[in-house]
């Protein structure tokens, strides 16, 4: 949607608002804040003050990571908030530096600082309450580097990663894209994790033109033990399911308790593909 005005979210979404974090000095991002379902009375026109004193309500708090292409407005994003905030979560859906409305330019430790950030802002006003990293696509790179940093500089471990159409590593899922797809694909939209990655259009699949960005998921999981959720269609044509089971194994055999990591995949004939299992009713009973 390229009309939306990213500051007034009230016109596509109930109990949410835009706010703005600086992450870094020069670096603003935009989030929305959509709060549970069950506080949706209450939250009417509410400020920012008050959504952020909500986060210590102990409801479990979603950082909502998600994949290339557009903004935190983008249709299945935006189905993503209303499913889980009905659910009774919390979500904060970013749009990382030269995403959206945020200042900045995109680097992999670029968004890694952003998501930090949001984090530490989270913690200090949730209270006792859990928070999940939750990933999209490209975003799933990023919360294992998020959750591996936490882990191994601060000693810190998040309440649990989920990960929805994941990969490997970048290297391994430029390989899978087909690269008969971008501009003639689905409904003329530029598909694949980076075909619209700002400013570097097919040159991306190089993978010099990746320059220093690795994502590396599979190194990451091995040194996380948070609860680890892996979500995978099995008709998704853009990051095929194999990469999620890889990456689900390879954080079995290194985890010390398996029963911390599981995988689900959906069914073809659910017809979620790559971006759609936020459509799927049971989403929150598996997560929870």
């Amino acid at each position: 949607p390229f009309f939306v005005d990213l500051r007034r979210p009230e016109l596509l979404l109930n109990n949410t608002i835009s706010l703005y974090l600086v992450t870094e000095p020069d670096v603003t991002v935009g989030i929305w804040h959509t709060v549970p379902g069950s506080s949706g009375s209450e939250a009417w026109g509410k400020d920012q003050r008050w959504y952020e004193e909500a986060l210590g309500d102990s409801h479990p708090v979603i950082i909502y990571l998600h994949g290339n292409g557009g903004t935190r407005a983008a249709r299945h994003r935006i189905q993503f908030l209303k499913t889980m905030g009905a659910a009774d979560f919390h979500i904060l859906a970013l749009d990382y530096r030269g995403y959206g409305d945020s200042s900045g330019h995109p680097t992999e430790s670029g968004f890694t600082t952003d998501v930090l950030a949001l984090y530490d802002w989270a913690k200090a006003r949730s209270g006792n309450s859990s928070i999940l990293l939750w990933g999209h696509s490209l975003g799933t790179g990023i919360a294992t580097n998020v959750a591996r940093k936490l882990q191994e500089e601060r000693g810190v471990q998040v309440d649990a990663v989920v990960l929805e159409s994941p990969y490997t590593n970048i290297r391994e899922a430029a390989a899978h894209i087909p690269i008969t797809k971008g501009s003639a694909g689905r409904g003329g939209s530029a598909h694949g994790i980076y075909r619209q990655f700002p400013g570097f259009g097919y040159l991306i699949l190089d993978s010099l033109a990746l320059g220093n960005m690795f994502f590396r998921s599979d190194e990451n999981v091995k040194v996380l033990a948070c609860p680890l959720l892996i979500l995978h269609a099995e008709d998704d044509d853009v990051l095929p399911p194999h990469l999620g089971r890889k990456l689900f194994e390879t954080a079995r055999s290194a985890y010390k308790d398996k029963s911390k990591v599981k995988f689900i995949t959906f069914p073809k004939k659910l017809g979620l593909g790559h971006d759609y299992i936020s459509f799927n009713p049971e989403l929150p009973v598996l997560v929870k």
